[in-house]
């Protein structure tokens, strides 16, 4: 509990007794959590592992839209206005969660009002994101949602540099930047060959020039 951004303002008594109405969950790699529309009400908890939230769209393509990591959570909404959410939510590789039927949520709410300004603070920063990405979207610039996508990454440092790991595989990662896998390719060619940042492994780009990255953004 004390990893997750929307419980972390409990205290340890209340931590505990969050944990003793979370409901765990394991899912294999491709497994739904949720499917669009479902009537289940529900807030998921990422503990490990990787998911990916999607929609379809009328042409019956996969549409990325987020991708959640571990502390990351989802169902919020649908908890907040009552709708059922228009997306679907599957594992990228094998995750374990804990889930919270909005009823027991409601609870927790009523006695904890934090977690509630927690989830609106949450939705504020995914809107500013959503904005972020409708700037980079009407700009047509595929470079800069790639450039602004990369240093969104956690990050470790080695002896090469700053490093991070592309959560999923890069068709997918194409899907969340509104690209095709063969642009995508071409972009990371690019600055790869503009010494801005280096391959390392399957999934691993070091990230040479941060500076240089941050100044191909397209600002809000």
């Amino acid at each position: 509990m004390s990893q997750v951004p929307v419980f972390q303002g409990l205290s340890r008594a209340d931590q505990l007794a969050v944990a003793a109405v979370a409901v765990p969950s394991r899912l294999q790699r491709d497994e739904v959590a949720h499917a669009a529309g479902q009537p289940t009400s529900q807030l998921m908890v990422v503990h490990t592992g990787t998911v990916k939230v999607t929609r379809i769209d009328v042409e019956g393509r996969e549409q990325i839209l987020r991708v959640l990591g571990p502390g990351d959570f989802i169902g919020e909404s649908a908890f907040l206005t009552g709708e059922r959410p228009a997306y679907f939510v599957t594992a990228a590789e094998p995750t374990s969660m804990c889930v919270f039927r909005h009823a027991d949520l409601g609870r927790l709410v009523a006695e904890h009002p934090s977690i509630a300004l927690r989830m609106l603070q949450e939705l504020s920063h995914r809107l500013t994101q959503v904005e972020a990405r409708l700037a980079s979207l009407i700009s047509g610039d595929v470079t800069s949602r790639l450039a602004e996508y990369l240093l969104s990454l956690p990050t470790e440092h080695s002896s090469a540099g700053v490093r991070v790991e592309l959560p999923m595989a890069k068709k997918d990662v194409a899907s969340l930047l509104d690209t095709t896998p063969e642009s995508l390719s071409r972009q990371l060619r690019r600055l790869h060959d503009s010494g801005l940042i280096r391959s390392d492994g399957a999934r691993g780009v070091i990230l040479r020039d941060v500076d240089a990255l941050m100044g191909l953004v397209v600002p809000l």
